[in-house]
C-alpha cells in the first residue's frame, strides 16, 4: 500500500506545481466548451477521496462537508475562489493523504460501502477506493494540464 501512497503523493505534488504557476483569475476561467476549471479539479480530488476513502468507510471525514459538497462528482464552478479558499485546499491536499496513510496503517478502515463508479470500476474496500483514488488524481491532473494551455493564453 505503501507504493500507492507514494503514487497519489506525486500526482498531488505535480498538481501544486501546475497550480503554482496560475494566477488566482486563470484558475477560476472556464473555457468556451468547458463546464470546469483547474481550480475545481484541484478541490475535486481532495472532495473525492474523502468521500471514497472516509464516507463510504462510514467514518467522519477530515475536510469540512460543505467543501466536499462544491466539489463533489456532478458539480460545477458556482463563484469564484478566493484565495483563502485556495489556501486552505493546498493545506488540505497533503494533511488529508497523510492522514489517510496513517488512519490505513492503524487499522481504522473497517467497514465499506461497496460503490460502482461512474467509469464502471467497482469499489468494495478501502484499500481499492485507495487505488481508485491514485487513478481518480491522475485524471484530474490531465483535466488540469489541458485546461492550463486554454487559460494562460
Amino acid at each position: 500500500m505503501e507504493n500507492i501512497f507514494t503514487l497519489i503523493k506525486a500526482t498531488r505534488h505535480n498538481f501544486l506545481q501546475l497550480i503554482e504557476g496560475l494566477s488566482l483569475e486563470a484558475l477560476n476561467k472556464v473555457p468556451d466548451g468547458f463546464n470546469n476549471n483547474v481550480i475545481w479539479n484541484f478541490g475535486h480530488i481532495i472532495s473525492t477521496q474523502q468521500v471514497l476513502c472516509y464516507t463510504r468507510s462510514q467514518l467522519e471525514p477530515m475536510v469540512e462537508q460543505h467543501l466536499i459538497g462544491k466539489y463533489r462528482k456532478g458539480t460545477r464552478p458556482e463563484a469564484f475562489v478566493a484565495q483563502e479558499e485556495l489556501d486552505l485546499l493546498k493545506q488540505y491536499l497533503y494533511s488529508t493523504l497523510e492522514q489517510t496513510a496513517n488512519d490505513f496503517e492503524q487499522g481504522v478502515f473497517t467497514v465499506y460501502d461497496p460503490i460502482k463508479t461512474s467509469m464502471g470500476i467497482e469499489i468494495a474496500s478501502a484499500k481499492e477506493a485507495f487505488q481508485a483514488v491514485a487513478m481518480h488524481d491522475g485524471l484530474h491532473l490531465g483535466y488540469a494540464m489541458a485546461l492550463r494551455k486554454l487559460v494562460k493564453k
